[in-house]
């Protein structure tokens, strides 16, 4: 059974206009503006949604800043109403969608919780039964007499997200919760979720982490200036948006010029493909005595640093063996047999003095579906921190 049915929704924008329920005199004088003003701008954020998802389903929301994930999610939370189309959503829905959203300054962590989930529509009963448990995930029990304006905003966001996931809503909306807060509160919320997925809750998630999108939704959308460019398979949907991104990319950057605290000057650095691994190239100038490191730090479609490639051990013992040194030039292979098909990125750091760091633009880089990546690979890529072979000649 559909537990949400979205027909034909769209939502349109008047650039400038505030988008609120206004009074009667409010009303008339907003008119009498809109006379004087002449029309504003129109802006469709969504054009024509139309989608399902089925009870107890996990469903990923993707797509570029910009393309209607937020505007879909507060149409569907009720915050804001479509212009066109209709809605259909069966059970109890808890959103969230922002840091603090239902919750008052003033009160304290214990209050809030009766507060939000009042909001959520849970009976006192309800809260009370799940509050020893919101607490405990939360981590703030030590501050729940404390006034909510002392929190941070990790703090807020792991309270809210403790309310909103153990009320035990039927649907429950999630926009980029983990965007916010460390690795270990991004597992635990990435554990819960699973755990509310499979005691046959719905869940609707957006992210820009592509892992966890992987991870947690068997099924997608992809979002692309407020329509659906395709819906299906989570993996699926991940390739097309990283395609559709890549057609972008620029996989060489042949001259770039960086000064470090005035001792080493970046010249060249240059990626390439190379028989499905890539090869960069580095070249660096000045006193090179005074460098204490050379990682190339690798980085996810979403942002996550899954690996680095460390060069300390060739580089720093050839300067030291060559210590009048004035350039270098340093290339370096990286296989890319741990990689599971997708778009990465890698960034240059360099250590001065054991103090400084200069990390440059991202250079991106798509890697091609190999055969293998349904084993030990495919979960390093998609689940933390893994080891690259690289090979480095220096001259």
């Amino acid at each position: 059974m559909n537990i949400i049915e979205a027909q034909h929704i769209s939502k349109k924008y008047k650039i400038g206009n505030r988008e609120h329920y206004l009074s009667l005199r409010d009303s008339i004088i907003h008119f009498g503006q809109n006379l004087i003003k002449g029309n504003k701008k129109e802006f469709w954020a969504l054009d024509d949604i139309s989608f399902s998802v089925s009870e107890g389903e996990c469903l990923g929301v993707i797509g570029h800043n910009g393309a209607g994930k937020s505007t879909l999610l507060k149409i569907l939370s009720q915050i804001t109403p479509p212009t066109k189309g209709k809605i259909k959503m069966r059970g109890r829905v808890a959103s969230l969608l922002e840091v603090g959203t239902g919750f008052h300054p003033e009160l304290t962590g214990r209050e809030n919780i009766f507060l939000n989930g009042s909001i959520l529509g849970m009976r006192k009963w309800e809260i009370k039964k799940q509050f020893d448990e919101i607490v405990d995930f939360s981590g703030v029990e030590e501050f729940l007499e404390t006034p909510l304006k002392h929190y941070s905003n990790g703090m807020q966001l792991r309270l809210a997200f403790g309310v909103a996931a153990h009320l035990e809503p039927e649907i429950l909306i999630i926009d980029e919760v983990l965007a916010v807060g460390d690795a270990a509160f991004q597992k635990k919320c990435l554990q819960k979720m699973d755990a509310v997925s499979q005691s046959g809750r719905t869940i609707v998630f957006v992210s820009h982490n592509m892992e966890a999108i992987t991870r947690l939704c068997p099924k997608s959308i992809l979002l692309e200036k407020g329509k659906i460019v395709d819906k299906g398979n989570s993996n699926n949907i991940i390739h097309l948006y990283e395609k559709r991104i890549g057609n972008d990319l620029e996989y060489q950057i042949n001259s770039i010029h960086t000064d470090i605290l005035g001792m080493i000057s970046i010249e060249h650095f240059s990626l390439e493909l190379n028989e499905g691994n890539i090869r960069t190239t580095l070249r660096l100038n000045g006193q090179l005595d005074k460098i204490t490191s050379i990682v190339y730090p690798i980085y996810s479609s979403g942002g996550q640093r899954i690996s680095l490639v460390d060069l300390r051990e060739e580089v720093l013992p050839y300067l030291k063996n060559n210590p009048h040194l004035k350039t270098i030039e340093v290339s370096t292979t990286i296989q890319t047999s741990h990689f599971v098909e997708g778009t990465y990125s890698l960034a240059i750091s360099v250590q001065v003095n054991h103090n400084y760091w200069a990390e440059n633009k991202k250079i991106s880089f798509p890697v091609k579906e190999r055969e293998h990546k349904k084993y030990a690979p495919y979960l390093a890529a998609h689940r933390g921190f893994f080891e690259t072979d690289s090979v480095t000649e220096i001259k």
